[in-house]
């Protein structure tokens, strides 16, 4: 075996080792064994390149082919031209299954079902590392920095798994990289000729690789050394600093610091699953609960608080954590003037239901649980610690009935400045109509507390609004301004809208995500499904503290302390016993699911590991080298033809946009450009450029046709209104900022299309008709150029003239 070929197996062995520690993200391995048998396609090629020889980026780009080829046959066979050549109809089918395989990612808990889409990622991801390992390791004979893309793919499986043995994969990945390290060392060596040990075989030369005292020559053994202490260490500095929470040791990760105030928790959006939740064909119970609370309307079960908003979407904030205290702190800013009653609550949660925070009423007073849990005071939340989670849980909570009246909220005092400037911010992105219509909708209140009801009650039955959970969802500054237009959606719209408002206002708001109090059972307990999970704003009101609304028509209830003609509570004091943790029911659903559990019921866990039939073709042995390379050099000229228009595209923006000049004269090129630049931009999605209309009046039809919204509307008015600086004005200013507006334009246009007609605007651009149109003119140009002389006359009109004279012989 050349050394060559052992470089070239052991980068594919490097790749396959790293590539084991995404094995616990996904319930099946079968996409494992269909990676190694196209890495094997892969390197093959490679080997076969280099045998030819072809020149080293030629050799990268047969592998990426042929690796295009092979991820066409097998994931989009059906949409491919003869099978596995890659028309637009594949990449569409690739540009999907992604999409679905990314909000699988979010959807499932791990392990998830290995889903087409998660498939596609994991076997193409694999495929791409083993690229970049082999094209670094074995064609430019650099396998040191082949770690880094081995690095990568470790890196993303340990951060999206969630325990197991991690230092397993880790030791698996470690050596398949000193393998390689040691291979290319070898080859590297016996280039310089053959290499030697300290002792004979009795068959023969050393290898240079047997063990004893000189069965390696000094390189060679060095280089092992050096590899055993880098690992050595790697392994053992995490676990010996105290000051770093868990290492590679630790097979969880940590979620939280050691020892009573220590660590931080930033914490997973949880709302990547409630949209799914609440669609689920079949309403699963997820909690069951036994509470001496007299009545259960206001017993929500409140998970997280989302107090942080950055214009992209509303996420917990990155907060320290300490030990659970027995008894939990008295909630911030409650005065004892508001009247209280303390209740206890049994809680017991399905085994299937494992996820990292504790469902409890809010706010909570003293908690009883078994396990690894750690208390986050702000939110007054409690995560599990290093692995922890639900599933199976049973645990009592004490928590507290606030029953403030309207007249205590009217007359609350202005909080704390730093509480307030927290959680009042609103990003700079938020459009300014959410300000304007929070003021319109609160004209005339005297006070938060009535701003904060008139918000609320213009979400539930003033302003027109209907309860849709089909509706896209979405968290940003965008989406609050399109869900104030359209006014349809679900929880989140309507919780996320009604927080970003009233910071507007100056009203502290965050928003909280749990479960409605759930149904009634004849045996005297509640049962929350999976379609009660949902998402409320919480506003602080000093003297009272933060404070539930309810702006979500059809769904929970309207708290009683926003409606005017509700008595005032009683007393203060504590509501009768319940039975104890042993008499909760046990009877949650069990976490075995059947091979045939649904898709469905699959998301957020419910399902075990999912039994997918997965498999692998066969190979075999390769033809002969020179109809390899004209099947090669066939497969990369029809991958490219498809292409051929998105690659002029992207060149022809690139240019457009990139060259910005230096004098004022090549400055008003380049605006010229862009603008040119936006006209087929706009011609790629549909609009039609027409050369009659003035740079004004043709963005006003750009932003019409187009239906764009106002931040791609004003980007183009802006460019227009640079292009007749440039045409009209006598000495034009300066243009800044066009290639962004450009770049704002072509995301408005992408908006409400189709995943269809964004694929064609992207690989079949109208525009690029302007390369026919330059070919035709060029043509015509030569056709001239060759048919008239230096005078002017017509080579056919010198001919024929030649032809009518008398005594000349014509050839």
């Amino acid at each position: 075996m050349s050394g060559r070929t052992r470089v070239t197996l052991c980068s594919a062995a490097a790749t396959l080792l790293a590539s084991c520690a995404l094995l616990p993200l996904v319930g099946s391995i079968t996409w494992i064994l269909q990676a190694a048998l196209l890495l094997a396609l892969q390197s093959g090629t490679g080997a076969l390149a280099r045998r030819v020889p072809l020149a080293r980026p030629l050799t990268v780009l047969a592998q990426a082919v042929v690796t295009l080829l092979l991820l066409t046959l097998v994931f989009a066979r059906g949409q491919a031209i003869a099978g596995f050549l890659p028309g637009p109809d594949a990449f569409e089918r690739f540009a999907a299954l992604l999409e679905a395989g990314a909000q699988d990612v979010g959807q499932y808990a791990i392990p998830a079902p290995l889903s087409d889409g998660i498939r596609l990622m994991l076997v193409g991801g694999v495929l791409v590392i083993g690229l970049a390992v082999d094209a670094l390791a074995v064609t430019f004979r650099a396998a040191a920095p082949a770690g880094l893309p081995l690095l990568a793919l470790y890196s993303v499986a340990a951060g999206l798994s969630d325990g197991g043995a991690g230092w397993v994969w880790f030791v698996l990945a470690a050596a398949g990289y000193l393998l390689l390290l040691l291979a290319e060392g070898r080859d590297r060596l016996s280039r310089w000729g053959r290499v030697f040990g300290g002792a004979r075989r009795p068959g023969g030369l050393s290898s240079g690789l047997e063990r004893g005292g000189t069965g390696a020559v000094a390189p060679v053994r060095t280089g092992r050394r050096i590899g055993v202490v880098a690992l050595g260490i790697a392994l053992s500095v995490p676990a010996a600093l105290p000051t770093l929470d868990g290492g590679l040791l630790d097979p969880t990760g940590g979620s939280g610091g050691r020892g009573p105030g220590g660590g931080t928790i930033s914490a997973v959006n949880p709302l990547v699953s409630l949209q799914n939740s609440l669609n689920q064909p079949e309403d699963r119970e997820v909690i069951s609960y036994r509470t001496n609370a007299e009545q259960t309307q206001d017993m929500y079960l409140r998970i997280v608080a989302l107090d942080q908003f950055d214009g992209t979407s509303w996420k917990p904030a990155e907060r320290a954590i300490t030990d659970v205290p027995n008894r939990l702190p008295v909630p911030g800013g409650l005065s004892s003037e508001v009247r209280t009653t303390e209740v206890q609550t049994n809680i017991s949660a399905a085994d299937w239901y494992k996820q990292n925070w504790l469902p409890m009423p809010f706010p909570a007073t003293q908690v009883g649980i078994d396990g690894r849990w750690r208390y986050e005071p702000v939110g007054r939340t409690l995560v599990g610690d290093r692995g922890q989670h639900t599933g199976g849980r049973q645990y009592e909570v004490k928590s507290l009935i606030v029953q403030p009246t309207a007249e205590q909220l009217a007359e609350a005092p202005p909080p704390d400045a730093t509480l307030a400037r927290e959680f009042t911010s609103v990003p700079d992105s938020l459009p300014a109509d959410v300000r304007r219509t929070a003021r319109r909708v609160t004209r005339g209140a005297a006070n938060d507390y009535e701003r904060a009801v008139k918000l609320q009650d213009w979400f539930t039955t003033e302003g027109g609004f209907t309860y849709d959970t089909e509706v896209q969802a979405g968290s940003g500054a965008a989406a609050i301004s399109r869900f104030l237009k359209q006014k349809e959606g679900f929880c989140v719209h309507f919780s996320f809208s009604m927080a970003a408002m009233a910071r507007t206002l100056g009203i502290p708001a965050r928003v909280a995500v749990g479960f409605t109090p759930g149904a009634p059972q004849s045996d005297g307990t509640m049962s929350v499904g999976l379609r009660d999970a949902h998402a409320w704003p919480e506003l602080y009101f000093e003297g009272v503290g933060w404070t539930r609304f309810e702006p979500t028509p059809t769904r929970g209830t309207t708290p009683e302390y926003t409606r005017q003609d509700v008595p005032a509570p009683e007393a203060t004091g504590s509501a009768a016993p319940v039975p104890s943790a042993s008499d909760t029911p046990s009877d949650a659903p069990s976490a075995a699911p059947s091979q045939s559990c649904s898709r469905d019921q699959q998301k957020l866990g419910e399902c075990g590991a999912a039994q997918e039939q997965g498999g692998a073709g066969g190979g075999g042995d390769g033809p002969p080298v020179g109809t390899v390379v004209a099947v090669v050099a066939g497969a990369l000229l029809l991958a490219a033809l498809p292409l051929l228009p998105w690659l002029w595209r992207t060149r022809t923006r690139a240019v457009r946009l990139g060259a910005r000049g230096r004098t004022e004269a090549d400055a008003a090129a380049w605006t010229l450009a862009v603008w040119r630049e936006v006209t087929d931009l706009a011609w790629d999605y549909g609009i039609l450029p027409d050369d009659s209309l003035t740079p004004r009046k043709a963005a006003d039809r750009v932003v019409r046709v187009g239906h764009l919204e106002t931040e791609p509307a004003e980007a183009v008015h802006r460019v227009a209104a640079a292009v007749e600086q440039v045409l009209y004005a006598p000495h034009p200013g300066p243009a800044t900022g066009l290639a962004e507006d450009v770049h704002r334009l072509r995301a408005g246009l992408r908006t409400g299309l189709s995943r269809a007609s964004r694929a064609r605007a992207l690989l079949a651009p109208r525009s690029a008709a302007r390369v026919a149109w330059a070919f035709s003119a060029r043509r015509r140009a030569l056709a001239r150029r060759l048919l008239l002389n230096g005078r002017g006359e017509s080579r056919l009109d010198r001919w024929s003239a030649a032809v009518r004279r008398p005594g000349r012989q014509q050839g």
